[in-house]
């Protein structure tokens, strides 16, 4: 009885430690670091006094009541980015990425999360974000769109490389960056991409359209083949046709061939026959006609010859003897014309000679007249000078005489040529009659007096002008008229 409750009290004892051992041992999961707080326990990495030890991949031992155990979670987290970025080039941008982070495995990156996420670990994603969105927006600041299109590593990388310090902080560890979007409300990164768009399709047209051209000319290639190889083909058809019918046509005229054959070898032989004919034939002639022909012609041919001898040697007689009488007659004729030669110049010389005795005697009487003419013009021009001079002396002792005496000697000229203006009138009205014909004539008058007046005022003034040395006479009157000296 006793052993029995002794064995009762064991066993109560046994699962009362196996249920106490149980409520205090805590096993850590593979994706869980357990930290246990309550204790001075020293946790190898961390400094005096955090009052809290951490337990991964292992149990402990835990006093309910005086310590706390408490669970953080290893597994990966993600986070969307979605950020609004302008970039160096002022050119606003939409960035979209994802992060993937977790807790660090190392005692130091669990604690530091423990102290900020332990009761906030669903908030993890949001201040993630937060970091990664405002390093972002300060990377990308600096960086322009094309930078950020054809290096887009160096954004994750620059990124990252800006989180890792505060992400260390925090006690996490970023897996992986990922950019898989920018977004361009202003369609820079479209326009920009347009150029190279054109050229890729450019040149993918141009592609197309040399594709198509080696294929137009490998298919006229082949057409041309076809048609060289169906050219040859009918070339050799029409050539072993040929021959079928040149077989059949020697075939057909094998039978009038050997006739004709054997025909011709008729006619060769007729006209064999024909020649050997004909050559006797000319020989018979060459005997009965050509020989006796050939007999005459020499005969006829040898009197001719001998009359031709004959008229030729009295041609040559005639002609030897009419060369004689010609050379006498051109001797006789060429004596009676030098003795005519001669009588003519001698005439000729007798006519020059009373030509010159005549020319001689004019040109004497000529020089003579001439002469006379001479001294006649000289004593006329002298006594015209006399003249002159007597009348520039009268003229120096009473001008108006000789004036008077000049306009009464040229009256008649004076009246002619002032009534000169009225000789193309063909009728002339008078007006008050006789009255108005006296008024005209006295007109014509006045003019000569005019004409008196100016004389005497050139001979006035003529008379007056001072000369150096002797005063020079007046000049002499030119043809009945007074010229005028000027000075």
């Amino acid at each position: 009885m006793a052993i029995g409750v002794v064995a009762g009290i064991v066993l109560a004892a046994i699962v009362a430690l196996i249920g106490l051992f149980k409520l205090m041992w805590r096993v850590a999961e593979p994706n869980e670091a357990l930290v246990i707080s309550g204790s001075t326990h020293k946790t190898e990495g961390l400094g005096q006094g955090m009052g809290f030890r951490i337990v991964t991949g292992r149990g402990t031992l835990v006093l309910p009541g005086v310590q706390a155990v408490r669970k953080l979670s290893l597994d990966l987290n993600e986070t969307q980015l979605s950020v609004d970025c302008v970039t160096h080039q002022g050119i606003p941008l939409r960035v979209k990425g994802v992060v993937i982070f977790k807790v660090g495995d190392d005692l130091v990156s669990i604690a530091n999360a423990a102290r900020r996420f332990l009761d906030q670990q669903k908030m993890m994603p949001e201040r993630v974000h937060i970091v990664f969105a405002g390093h972002l927006r300060s990377i990308v600041g600096g960086l322009t769109v094309e930078d950020m299109i054809r290096d887009r590593e160096k954004l994750t990388g620059q990124t990252r490389m800006a989180c890792g310090t505060e992400m260390e902080k925090l006690g996490l560890i970023v897996d992986s960056l990922q950019i898989h979007e920018i977004e361009d409300p202003t369609g820079y990164i479209k326009n920009l991409a347009m150029p190279h768009a054109a050229a890729v399709q450019r040149d993918a047209r141009i592609a197309q359209a040399e594709a198509n051209r080696l294929a137009t000319e490998a298919e006229q290639a082949a057409f041309a083949r076809m048609a060289e190889a169906t050219r040859d083909s009918e070339i050799l058809q029409a050539g072993y046709q040929a021959e079928r019918d040149k077989a059949a046509a020697t075939a057909r005229q094998a039978g009038p061939l050997s006739e004709a054959a054997a025909r011709q070898e008729v006619v060769v032989q007729e006209t064999r026959v024909a020649e050997l004919e004909a050559h006797r034939r000319e020989q018979q002639l060459q005997a009965d006609v050509r020989k006796p022909a050939d007999a005459a012609a020499y005969e006829t041919r040898t009197r001719a010859e001998a009359e031709r001898d004959a008229r030729i040697s009295a041609a040559q007689a005639k002609a030897r003897e009419t060369e004689l009488a010609a050379a006498a007659e051109a001797t006789r004729v060429t004596t009676a014309a030098t003795a005519d030669a001669q009588a003519v110049e001698a005439r000729g010389i007798a006519s020059a000679k009373a030509t010159r005795a005549t020319g001689e005697a004019e040109a004497a009487a000529t020089q003579a007249r001439g002469l006379a003419e001479a001294e006649s013009a000289k004593a006329k021009g002298l006594a015209e000078a006399e003249a002159i001079k007597a009348r520039a002396a009268a003229l120096a002792e009473n001008q108006e005489a000789v004036v008077a005496q000049q306009l009464a000697e040229n009256w008649p000229a004076i009246v002619e040529a002032g009534a000169g203006a009225f000789g193309n009138v063909e009728h002339m009205v008078l007006l008050n009659g006789a009255e108005g014909m006296s008024e005209m004539f006295a007109k014509a008058l006045t003019m000569g007096g005019t004409g008196l007046g100016v004389a005497r005022q050139l001979l006035a003034s003529m008379g007056q002008a001072p000369a150096p040395g002797t005063p020079s006479p007046a000049a002499p009157p030119v043809n009945g008229r007074i010229p005028i000296r000027e000075e």
